[in-house]
């Protein structure tokens, strides 16, 4: 009888440590996607929270500095806006018939119409940032290495597009974009063949086309700048320039 009670207390003390152990490993992942609250930093769910925003705040302001300069665009292959795929025929004959320059100059003025409007994209990105929800950003400290700005995007592009258009229209205009595309146009043919190029009538390509595709491009390439910010702050701890970031991401 004895025998049999110390079988049965060692088989609860096994199992008691079994379920510590469990446990134990079940803490240590929760805390590895929650940053680790569990040792040194106190780390709780506003913490991880606050840091998320304070990833995509920093995220935003670098982008757009690095953006909203002269050839911040125009300089970085990663997001300069290219002449319209569907007019790609039409400049590479404008280049063919000694119009080279007009080409690069309908490129350049659509990036500066870009440089010139992507500063007006921080007080939309600031207020969806201010909107997110605690939920909302514990699970983006949980997600991918660019899950913060595919969140951003969801919930702020319709926004930004609809901001950005009418002042990218305003830049197009000031810095030339139509004058400069019917130039090089003019020279390969004509608005007659940029229509048959096209698909379409014998206008071609029209401002408003011009304007939704700078705009677009323009959303495209904020949004890559600030993906790659955003996973060099998950990856690398040099970026992590705050005591909260370096918490929260560690």
């Amino acid at each position: 009888m004895r025998r049999s009670v110390l079988v049965l207390t060692a088989c609860i003390a096994i199992a008691i440590a079994a379920t510590a152990g469990a446990q134990s490993i079940e803490q240590q992942l929760k805390d590895r996607l929650l940053g680790s609250a569990s040792a040194t930093s106190n780390l709780n769910e506003r913490d991880a929270a606050s840091g998320i925003k304070e990833a995509l705040a920093q995220g935003v302001d670098r982008a757009v500095r690095q953006l909203g300069k002269p050839d911040g665009f125009f300089r970085d292959q990663a997001v300069k806006i290219l002449v319209p795929e569907k007019l790609r025929k039409l400049a590479d004959l404008a280049r063919q018939l000694g119009a080279g320059k007009k080409v690069d100059a309908f490129e350049l003025s659509m990036n500066r119409a870009a440089e010139k409007a992507v500063p007006l994209a921080a007080n939309i990105l600031a207020d969806s940032v201010r909107q997110m929800t605690l939920q909302d950003a514990i699970g983006l400290v949980r997600g991918g290495e660019t899950s913060a700005t595919d969140f951003f995007r969801r919930t702020s592009e319709q926004k930004l597009y609809d901001t950005f258009l009418p002042i990218v229209a305003k830049q197009t205009a000031e810095v030339g974009v139509t004058r400069k595309y019917k130039d090089f146009s003019k020279k390969a043919g004509g608005n007659a063949l940029a229509g048959a190029l096209l698909g379409g009538g014998s206008n071609g390509t029209t401002s408003a086309d011009l304007d939704d595709y700078v705009t677009r491009e323009t959303i495209d390439g904020l949004f890559h700048v600030i993906a790659e910010q955003e996973k060099q702050i998950r990856n690398n701890p040099a970026s992590r320039t705050t005591d909260l970031l370096r918490r929260v991401f560690r």
